[in-house]
């Protein structure tokens, strides 16, 4: 059996995550990773399932596969793979083609090349619920290794039909050639979006300009993409362009930058999409509790509400579908449209932005005036409980200071990370609640 780590835990914000070569992404941990997925999706779907797998640009991405996929297919699991593909399009088809039963995208999003990760996407809820998150920990921990077998269904590539199904699903959403004559900059961060973006754009008539468009295995998201976008910047007002979108490295959430060089994020775009006329009857839109003040503000007195969760796409996600809701965004740039699909998706949220601008005329992109947020970022070997003492009484001592503002103290779900946001109506204000708190907490978790 391979020995395993009990002590750590197996998923974070947005599913499995780690440098490939450590736990829990060593080869041997993957092979019975992908036999756990296996015996849970024959428990779960009650019937022998087929699983579509797709991955970003990283160079272990390929490695991944291959150990995944042969420990799915000890169990008997009917493999496809599709090569280089955005999370979205794993998503759609996991959630509209009969033959597959759950999905895995292996990515780690934004992060560097040397860490890698896997996503688990369901046919019906799109990202897998906490439960079934537990169930699998249980399993990963529990059951002994599967002994190899030439008994397994094998792996089936079919990269070419999923590439051309996500093409022409996105473009039959808008008028042909409705970007004819918008010059737009993609920045697709040497990821998952280096080769699809640029198609979808020029098929919907776009004069584009591609940057950060050659991966190598191990550039991906470096110094570009949606959380480097200073380059994109530069681009968008040396071309003149009409806008540019910069995708992270699986293609699930974008940056926004205006034709006059400002940043857009999430939040902003957001309130961009309300005023479309697919989300504008809204009166209820989903964000977090990252989400800007003066974004609820704003929408208030649009005599709209701003529903807010936990930090991850997931969780906006299911508060959608609890309340049969449209609209919903992390600051982050994940953007979930719920006429479309129950994930981000930044291409499709792209055009959506493009479709709004032609709609409304706001091509500036003019959104609502922001409350200052300050952030600072403590790194800690623990994650320790913040709602014992001394964390807690220090956490809602500096929260009290805040008499018009937020105090937002949480872990990162994918690195060893303390994050702390300060928010209120004065940034002198919020800048010295955030100073002091972190200084503080940083003394006693360090």
């Amino acid at each position: 059996m391979t020995k395993i780590n009990t002590n750590k835990k197996l998923f974070g914000t947005d599913g499995i995550r780690s440098t490939y070569g450590k736990f829990p992404l060593e080869d041997p941990e993957i092979i019975h990773l992908g036999n756990i997925l296996g015996i849970w999706a024959k428990e779960k779907y009650g019937k022998t399932p087929s699983v579509l797998i797709g991955w970003d640009t990283r160079e272990s991405s390929d490695f991944i596969c291959i150990f995944l996929g042969l420990g799915l297919s000890l169990e008997g699991i009917k493999v496809y793979t599709s090569y280089i593909v955005p999370t979205p399009a794993i998503a759609h088809m996991v959630q509209h083609d009969t033959r597959f039963d759950f999905g895995i995208m292996i990515t780690a999003s934004h992060n560097p090349y040397q860490d890698n990760g896997i996503k688990i996407i369901d046919k019906k809820t799109g990202k897998i619920s906490k439960t079934d998150e537990a169930k699998i920990t249980e399993l990963f921990f529990s059951e002994p290794d599967n002994p190899f077998t030439e008994d397994d269904h094998g792996i089936h590539e079919i990269s070419e039909e999923i590439e051309k199904k996500y093409i022409d699903t996105i473009t039959n959403y808008f008028e042909k050639d409705f970007l004819k004559n918008t010059k737009i900059v993609l920045d697709c961060a040497h990821g998952a979006t280096f080769e699809i973006a640029p198609k979808i754009f020029k098929k919907l008539g776009a004069q584009i300009i591609t940057m950060a468009n050659e991966p190598d295995g191990t550039n991906i998201n470096k110094n570009c993409g949606s959380t480097h976008p200073e380059e994109l910047q530069k681009a968008v007002l040396k071309h003149k362009a009409d806008i540019g979108f910069a995708f992270d490295g699986d293609g699930d959430r974008i940056t926004v930058i205006s034709k006059n060089g400002k940043i857009k994020d999430g939040d902003d775009i957001v309130c961009l999409l309300s005023e479309h006329p697919m989300y504008n009857k809204q009166k209820d839109i989903v964000g977090t509790i990252m989400s800007n003040y003066g974004l609820e503000l704003h929408l208030a007195n649009k005599e709209k509400k701003l529903i807010r969760t936990n930090v991850g796409d997931k969780h906006i996600a299911k508060k959608m579908k609890e309340k049969n809701l449209l609209l919903g965004a992390e600051q982050s740039g994940h953007i979930i449209l719920g006429d479309y699909l129950l994930s981000g998706d930044g291409i499709f949220a792209a055009l959506r932005i493009c479709e709004t601008i032609k709609l409304t005329g706001n091509s500036e992109l003019k959104t609502f005036h922001k409350s200052p947020q300050i952030k600072i970022n403590i790194p800690v070997k623990e994650k320790k409980d913040l709602t014992n003492n001394p964390y807690a009484d220090i956490i809602t001592k500096h929260n009290n200071m805040l008499e018009n503002g937020r105090l937002i103290v949480r872990y990162s779900g994918t690195e060893n990370v303390l994050r702390i946001t300060a928010e209120a109506q004065e940034s002198k204000i919020a800048e010295d609640i955030c100073a002091k708190i972190s200084k503080k907490l940083e003394k006693e978790l360090t």
